[in-house]
């Protein structure tokens, strides 16, 4: 019998399959990305210990009162910000992590932002 998942269960099941063999360590920390409809995260978390070392989101400062978040521009910012945020925390390199969601529109966007800005996946 065949048995549809909804988008994010699949979305969910893809995100498990790619976490079994992605971990961020202390050199390498990994770079997580969470989207919704009207906001995008970002955070910079070292699995070995279970911390989140640097994290951005389009729901702080400014663009909450713009009501700007689920759009390619702010995931551009955010990949900006992030990227600024780990540099200042010492952090160089890091490991993507899409987060199960397909490469392309502001997953891409915020990934290329935080290349431009110095972290190297």
């Amino acid at each position: 019998m065949f048995v549809r998942n909804s988008k994010n269960e699949t979305r969910g099941l893809v995100h498990r399959r790619i976490r079994r063999r992605l971990r961020g360590t202390s050199e390498r920390p990994r770079l997580a990305v969470y989207r919704s409809v009207a906001h995008i995260y970002a955070q910079v978390i070292d699995d070995t210990k279970g911390v989140t070392l640097v994290s951005a989101s389009s729901n702080e400062g400014t663009e909450t009162k713009r009501g700007r978040g689920g759009n390619v521009a702010a995931a551009k910012e955010i990949g900006k910000r992030v990227a600024e945020r780990a540099k200042e925390s010492g952090i160089k390199s890091v490991v993507f992590d899409r987060g199960g969601y397909i490469y392309h529109g502001r997953v891409k966007a915020l990934a290329d932002a935080a290349r431009e800005a110095g972290l190297e996946f």
